[in-house]
């Protein structure tokens, strides 16, 4: 099966945020039930349709932006085609492509599937870095490469991407004795993910009833997992997760704080999950921009302002998109303007300020709708600032084709068995047993 992993279940799981008013982040993704907009298409008498392919809302639509190009560019209509869910979309992307037929002007796809694009339809695709006007230095390093085959070829533009922070309720860790300012926060932990699980250690002495320190064993693996150059494979394409000592030593660390309660035993986004955050039942989760608008979504209105949010121990990323320009499509040039349009840092800035989808060109973090972004659920935290810190310290990963499939396991069939009374080894044998299976299919 392809991955049901967590970004595929972002796309599914955001459709419940409501999109933002000004200073008020909202989730990146929602649904359209696989429809197309036709408002915004058309064929018009005399004008160039540019049709894009996308999955979950990528936000253009919500922020204006199919709007302002148009009027920009009398001659272009503007029509996207939307699929509800990523682990439908890419599919059917992956047999268009395979038989060079049905493919959009533009192409939505979403960073745990690059890897795969890039390796093997790397040549259906225009390569960007050839384009006029296209500028490499123009997106965070890590970004461009993620699109990049080994021989220079870049296939996608990036729109967001999804830097994570340590979201924590004040008012928690204020009953449970620790700081609340959001830097002496991060000094908690800065720079080690064992001093986070310390903090976590500290907040159970003293903690109210009945909460935890960690929405998710989950979320913790996940977090510390991507602030790891290398993850589940090496750069020659080798699976290496089960012999990569930080992703071991990972995995040992989120089952020690599950073991020890620090963690609730939860799978995100799951119901009980989300009324978790309605009843405030922990007090901290790793959090990208778009989980602000998430908790939003799952809080109760007297939750508003008990957020805040700090540094993380490493910086990492938890999701992202590219737009991709399939070399059989209808008005090549016409899309390749287009998508560099879209993915300029002021339209990025515009889409985080009406969609809560962080920019991956540092080009859009000086601008006033980053640098003054604020969010209900954390009064007065300058956000933009914090997560634009953060993206600047992602590592550049090596990103594999099958790395949802070894995340999903080492989640789902592995770390959540820990709060269930498996040991670690149990755990990791469970995990790593079911994780190869899926990888031979």
């Amino acid at each position: 099966m392809r991955a049901s992993t967590r970004t595929a279940r972002k796309t599914v799981v955001l459709a419940a945020v409501a999109t933002l008013g000004a200073g008020l982040l909202a989730g990146c993704a929602d649904d359209s039930g696989g429809k197309s907009d036709s408002s915004n298409g058309g064929g018009s008498k005399g004008k160039t349709t540019i049709t894009l392919g996308l999955f979950g809302t990528q936000g253009f639509k919500e922020a204006g932006l199919y709007t302002e190009y148009e009027k920009l560019h009398p001659n272009i209509k503007i029509q996207e085609n939307v699929v509800e869910r990523n682990e439908v979309y890419y599919p059917a992307l992956v047999n268009h492509l395979t038989t060079n037929s049905g493919l959009q002007d533009i192409q939505a796809i979403e960073v745990g599937n690059i890897a795969e694009a890039t390796q093997t339809f790397a040549s259906k695709f225009v390569d960007f870095s050839k384009v006029a006007g296209v500028n490499k230095s123009d997106w965070l390093d890590w970004k461009w490469q993620q699109a990049t085959t080994k021989d220079g070829q870049t296939i996608g533009l990036g729109t967001d991407i999804g830097p994570m922070a340590i979201c924590y309720r004040k008012d928690l860790f204020q009953q449970a004795g620790l700081p609340t300012d959001r830097d002496k926060v991060g000094q908690l932990w800065a720079g080690d993910w064992k001093k986070l699980v310390t903090a976590g250690e500290s907040y159970k002495k003293k903690a109210p009833a009945g909460t935890y320190f960690m929405d998710s064993p989950g979320g913790l693996l996940n977090a510390m997992i991507s602030s790891n150059q290398e993850k589940f494979y090496d750069t020659s394409g080798k699976v290496i997760y089960k012999s990569n000592p930080a992703i071991k030593s990972a995995f040992d660390l989120t089952a020690k704080a599950a073991s020890e309660g620090l963690t609730q035993p939860q799978t995100q986004f799951q119901p009980a999950w989300n009324s978790t955050i309605a009843n405030s039942k922990f007090a901290a989760i790793a959090c990208p921009p778009w989980m602000l608008g998430y908790l939003k979504g799952q809080s109760k209105p007297e939750a508003a302002g008990k957020w805040d949010v700090a540094a993380p121990p490493k910086a990492g990323n938890w999701g992202g998109t590219f737009l991709a320009v399939p070399k059989s499509g209808k008005n090549v040039t016409e899309a390749e303007k287009l998508a560099q349009w879209l993915t300029a840092p002021a339209q990025l800035a515009k889409l985080f300020s009406v969609q809560g989808s962080f920019p991956s060109t540092p080009g859009s973090y000086t601008l006033p709708l980053v640098t003054d972004a604020k969010n209900a659920m954390t009064a007065d935290a300058p956000i933009g600032k914090i997560f634009a810190d953060a993206a600047k310290a992602i590592p550049t990963q090596v990103i594999g084709p099958k790395d949802q499939i070894v995340q999903q396991g080492l989640t789902d069939n592995g770390v959540i068995l820990v709060t269930k009374g498996k040991s670690a080894a149990e755990a990791w044998a469970t995990a790593t047993k079911t994780i190869d299976n899926n990888l031979e299919k």
